[in-house]
């Protein structure tokens, strides 16, 4: 396999025929395109071709705009806030994709607003060029969960079997396969990635050798046996990569651990600042601020108050962990009970531990009910 830069690319603008730079720009490498090649493109030059560049007065506006669902948020040090989210054109991701890097002062770049269409529609225009159809994958970089660092996944795919299912196949012992659907898309994005850069320059790369052409014999290994191919490339455009998007139902992370906490009390997306991004930053003062901000606003019970019992201070109380911090919880016996609860899941949601304690009492004669919610110290969500 094959990955090859294309450089000679030049500053991409709204109108400019993209697929007509490509051309020129596998020509300029001595290359002649084959069905069975894939150009990988990133989405930058996608966008800017498309006319995604926008008027903006920050990049926060325009994120919130191409938002669908915030699914994790945390704070800066400079005070400016990071956010994943489901953006407007499918994939989940930081920022929703907006870029305010490498553009003219005074606007951002939006993704494509329909990626699969847009391979498919550079696809198609290589092809009136140049007579053959290879496969389109347009890439972005992005973060993932559990992993350190930043990889090139497919936004847009026309042309290549986005994902590989083996689900009901055997392995070499005969074991069925249940869970295995193999990102190809993602894996060819990230290989264009390895050769093509923004300071470079080249936002496009040729992959090739990646499958035999659509509708040819496989390749046959010593032992005798058909050897598959990697991927099926050059057949029709296919369902693109709107089916590796993991959303609805069947996504099982749809929440970062404070934001699952905040809409299941009913806390907004805004309502609260959000945690840093860096824990070592936080403090146990900053975290019990957060999470009876949380507890005590929209979805809290009426005819309860939540308050820190006297000032957080003293030898038993640590404000680095909140360890020995008091929250006196007091109303009305059921909102007492289950505005207690809001602040101790609010603090596990911010890696504090808590315990509950009540106690009855009376106020001028009527019913009335106490609760001592009690930090204990690191823990929660978030290892201490």
């Amino acid at each position: 396999m094959r990955a090859v830069a294309l450089p000679g690319v030049p500053e991409v603008r709204p109108g400019h025929d993209l697929g007509a730079l490509l051309v020129d720009a596998v020509a300029r490498a001595a290359l002649a395109l084959r069905d069975d090649d894939v150009l990988v493109v990133a989405s930058k030059v996608v966008a800017k071709a498309e006319g995604r560049s926008v008027r903006a007065r920050g990049r926060a506006a325009a994120v919130d705009a191409q938002t669908v669902r915030v699914v994790a948020e945390r704070g800066l040090p400079g005070g400016a806030t990071t956010r994943v989210v489901q953006s407007r054109s499918g994939p989940v991701l930081a920022a929703a994709g907006v870029d305010a890097s490498d553009v003219e002062p005074g606007t951002v770049l939006l993704l494509p607003a329909d990626p699969d269409a847009s391979a498919r529609t550079l696809r198609a225009r290589v092809t009136e060029l140049t007579g053959a159809s290879p496969a389109v994958v347009v890439s972005d970089t992005t973060g993932r969960p559990w992993r350190v660092g930043v990889t090139d996944l497919a936004l847009g795919v026309a042309g290549l079997t986005a994902l590989d299912d083996v689900r009901g196949e055997v392995d070499r012992f005969g074991r069925p396969m249940e869970v295995t659907v193999r990102a190809v898309a993602d894996e060819v994005a990230a290989l264009g990635d390895l050769v093509k850069g923004k300071a470079a320059g080249t936002p496009v790369a040729l992959v090739r050798g990646l499958g035999t052409r659509s509708g040819s014999a496989p390749s046959t290994s010593t032992s005798g046996r058909a050897a598959a191919p990697l991927a099926e490339v050059g057949g029709p455009d296919g369902d693109g990569a709107a089916a590796c998007t993991r959303t609805g139902p069947s996504d099982w992370f749809a929440y970062g651990h404070v934001e699952a906490v905040r809409a299941a009390l009913g806390s907004p997306p805004g309502a609260v600042e959000p945690p840093p991004v860096d824990p070592a930053a936080d403090t146990g003062r900053a975290r019990l601020r957060r999470a009876l901000a949380v507890a005590t606003g929209p979805g809290a019970p009426d005819g309860a108050r939540a308050d820190l019992d006297g000032p957080p201070a003293g030898p038993t109380v640590d404000m680095g962990s909140a360890a020995g911090v008091v929250v006196a919880v007091s109303g009305a016996p059921l909102a007492v009970g289950a505005l207690a609860e809001r602040v101790r899941l609010a603090l596990w949601a911010e890696g504090l531990d808590a315990e509950v304690r009540t106690t009855d009492a009376r106020a001028d004669g009527a019913p009335a009910a106490a609760a001592a919610v009690v930090v204990t110290g690191p823990g929660g969500a978030t290892p201490g």
